[in-house]
């Protein structure tokens, strides 16, 4: 029994690197993984869609002060990623956020449409452990009032104080990955802000 319980950890801490890996990497495999939270779209008048595909180089790749892109042809979509360093001083969550970009031609340039996912695993793991502490809560109160806990005013005190405290481990829960989410997203927004940038200054000198 031990040594499944090991192996399962083991196992499960495999599967998380794993997944991360996946949504780390700027390979053609993971250009689209991850789990998608959020959806922007912007316009980029006066550029083509081949314009901004032709800025990527021959390697396909722009690497901006604090990410880089990668254009994937065969799946039509820019991979956008903020630096991760291991050894980074800047506080990183577990709920880090990158973006995936299409082109979609216009009459006047060209609409970006981005989506922002999150390492699958954190998605999953966050559902499941919030699931947990509603669920579990609710089960207890439920089955504490057929046992006839709810017959006694300290029955009805402990209720209170069990379903107080999972209603502030929710919210806890709740504030907590609000903040991530704010942190990460400024980091991909920055990044992102980059990207945008290096077009329109590249169609500028162009011009010029």
């Amino acid at each position: 029994m031990l040594l499944a319980g090991i192996f399962g950890g083991i196992l499960f801490v495999l599967l998380i690197i794993g997944d991360w890996y996946q949504f780390t990497s700027l390979r053609p495999f993971a250009a689209q993984y991850g789990f998608g939270i959020a959806r922007r779209r912007d316009r980029l008048d006066t550029l083509s869609r081949q314009s901004l595909i032709r800025r990527f180089g021959k390697h396909d790749t722009i690497a901006l002060p604090h990410g880089v892109a990668r254009w994937f042809g065969v799946q039509e979509v820019i991979s956008l990623r903020p630096s991760y360093q291991l050894f980074s001083m800047r506080f990183r969550t577990a709920w880090p956020l990158k973006g995936t970009i299409t082109l979609h031609p216009t009459e006047t340039g060209v609409a970006l449409h981005l989506t922002k996912r999150v390492p699958w695993s954190s998605g999953l793991l966050t559902l499941i452990w919030l699931g947990l502490v509603a669920i579990g809560t609710l089960v207890f109160l439920v089955t504490f009032g057929i046992d006839g806990g709810y017959n006694s005013a300290s029955g009805w005190a402990l209720a209170l104080g069990v379903g107080g405290l999972g209603i502030l481990v929710l919210l806890f829960g709740l504030i907590l990955m609000s903040l991530a989410y704010r942190l990460e997203d400024s980091r991909l927004m920055q990044v992102y802000q980059e990207l945008q940038d290096v077009w329109l200054n590249h169609s500028a000198q162009g011009s010029g």
